[in-house]
């Protein structure tokens, strides 16, 4: 992963982890279902942000290098790769 990609998915990751334990600690204490729920989008939230980043990365690189090549073994292996994140995405 390059730069700025990598920073912000790193503190998202992070920020995402404080606030699983904090859902964890919330069911272990008994918490307010709803209050629980909310915590639990924000988690699903900032993760979706790291994936967002993971991919825009992902692109800039893995992606750019294959398309720049004449390598088309490596262009349709990129497509799949792609095609497979965006179904994965809906689900």
């Amino acid at each position: 992963m390059i730069e700025p990609y990598k920073s912000k998915a790193a503190i998202g990751g992070k920020k995402a982890l404080g606030q699983l334990k904090k859902v964890l600690s919330m069911i272990e204490d008994d918490a307010y279902c709803m209050d629980v729920i909310q915590q639990i989008r924000a988690v699903q939230g900032l993760l979706h942000s790291v994936a967002a980043q993971s991919l825009d990365s992902h692109l800039h690189t893995c992606a750019n290098r294959a398309f720049s090549s004449d390598d088309k073994k490596e262009q349709e292996k990129i497509i799949q790769e792609l095609v497979g994140a965006f179904k994965a995405s809906k689900k």
